[in-house]
């Protein structure tokens, strides 16, 4: 089996973002690999271990995305593949999947493993674009993937009412929830050989593809807001009666609760 899994480079949301004129503030910010996508990478990585996969890595755009991809490699993905060209700079979730396609007939590949969706835009829609545009199964929001045969997969889903399972005829893209696995640590020895690794560069014209393919995005960010501020919230002293009784009046007068 042949495995493609996706990686996005994002800015790290555990730091503190800021917003001016509707724009991020691009000084100091600082990138990390998708959470979603390093789950999609261990999915990768355990079926590689268990039946003998080969996995190949790529991640669209970013400018220097060397050291996310060394990552990758050092958690035990084989190959790695970046695709950076000026004319993805504004690219949507459709753009991106246009490109995975490509990249998925040149291979061709068996399965195709994409995190559910990226922690910056969080649209959650590129692996089922993807999916559409080469005409086979999809399945999103997974937590388990298990290798039936060379023609199958069965896969656990979140669904609305429980957990779905399903049998799946490959080719076919999953997209994994971050319940499916914890992605590991990579050890130092991966860190070493990774650095080593030769990373594929690509662009839209080694795709078969021009910059109008990518010009015309379905979907555009308008503009950032920041968060409002959270108001402090208020201590209650003194004993049990009269703490409830001045809570319902302040719900009742102030939060028009009542």
């Amino acid at each position: 089996m042949k495995i493609l899994t996706t990686l996005k480079k994002v800015v790290d949301v555990e730091l503190t973002i800021n917003v001016k004129d509707g724009a991020i503030v691009e000084d100091g910010l600082q990138y990390v690999m998708n959470a979603w996508d390093e789950n999609a990478i261990e999915s990768a990585v355990q079926l590689k271990e268990s039946s003998k996969a080969e996995t190949t890595l790529v991640s669209i755009g970013g400018g220097d995305n060397s050291e996310i991809i060394r990552k990758a490699y050092a958690m035990g993905i084989e190959q790695g593949i970046h695709v950076d060209d000026p004319a993805l700079a504004k690219a949507d979730s459709f753009a991106f999947a246009k490109v995975l396609q490509k990249v998925f007939e040149k291979g061709p590949y068996d399965l195709v493993i994409t995190g559910k969706q990226a922690q910056d835009t969080d649209s959650g829609q590129t692996g089922i674009l993807l999916a559409e545009a080469l005409g086979v199964p999809c399945v999103s929001n997974v937590i388990a993937i298990e290798t039936l045969d060379d023609q199958n997969i069965k896969v656990s889903r979140l669904g609305d009412a429980g957990t779905e399972i399903l049998e799946v005829a490959l080719p076919a893209v999953v997209t994994v929830s971050d319940s499916i696995n914890e992605p590991r640590l990579p050890q130092l020895r991966g860190i070493m050989m990774a650095k080593k690794k030769k990373i594929e560069s690509m662009d839209l014209a080694g795709l078969g593809l021009t910059s109008d393919d990518v010009a015309s995005p379905k979907s555009e960010v308008v503009e950032f807001m920041a968060t409002e501020a959270r108001q402090a919230g208020k201590k209650f002293e003194g004993d049990a009666a009269s703490i409830t009784a001045e809570v319902v009046g302040l719900l009742a007068s102030e939060a028009n609760v009542f």
